[in-house]
């Protein structure tokens, strides 16, 4: 005989499923809504998360060495022949003059050794002369007058693949007072108009 209060589960379930429910299955679980306050948090750390990666990025590619090329590395620049002997050719790219001393391919940096003005060629005198505060330097660089503490700086320089290459990673301090290269009186008259 069976107990009245056992009830078997299966005819309990009968009838009770959910449309598109077949009798033996478990009931679908219906979407339980996120609250405001959840979401909120959950989408500001989602942003913090793509900030924080977006800096991590970019500070990796600024960690990375890169080729050094332009001023700072090296400077590919014209063949030998065309550097003129008793004149300055600009090289802007590495912020350079080339000249020949010696037979020599010499490249001066156009940093003034005073106080960094640039000092631009005068051909009229055939010297360098700073308009800043009046340091004159020869076509070789060497200190002539003013207040600079010695003659312009120079980089290295190569002869790879025909052309002329200039080193501007190290700069190779210029020569003391009275250690020249070049005793040439200037051409003709200054630049900066206060003759010599």
């Amino acid at each position: 005989m069976s107990d009245p209060t056992d009830v078997d589960d299966h005819s309990e379930r009968a009838g009770t499923e959910a449309p598109g429910e077949q009798a033996g299955e478990q009931p679908r679980a219906q979407p339980v809504a996120m609250p405001r306050r959840r979401f909120l948090t959950n989408t500001w750390r989602a942003g913090g998360l793509a900030i924080a990666a977006a800096g991590a990025w970019t500070a990796w590619d600024l960690l990375q060495p890169g080729e050094t090329t332009g001023f700072g590395g090296v400077v590919e620049t014209v063949p030998p022949d065309a550097v003129p002997e008793d004149d300055v050719l600009p090289a802007p790219t590495a912020r350079a003059y080339l000249t020949v001393v010696d037979g020599e391919v010499t490249a001066l940096y156009w940093k003034c050794t005073h106080l960094g003005c640039r000092v631009p060629w005068c051909a009229s005198s055939g010297r360098f002369e700073c308009p800043c505060h009046g340091s004159v330097f020869s076509r070789a660089g060497d200190y002539i007058s003013g207040p600079a503490p010695r003659g312009m700086d120079q980089f290295a320089t190569t002869v790879q693949g025909g052309v002329v290459v200039i080193d501007t990673a190290d700069v190779i301090e210029g020569r003391p007072h009275g250690d020249t290269l070049l005793d040439q009186p200037a051409r003709g008259p200054s630049c900066m108009g206060g003759g010599e």
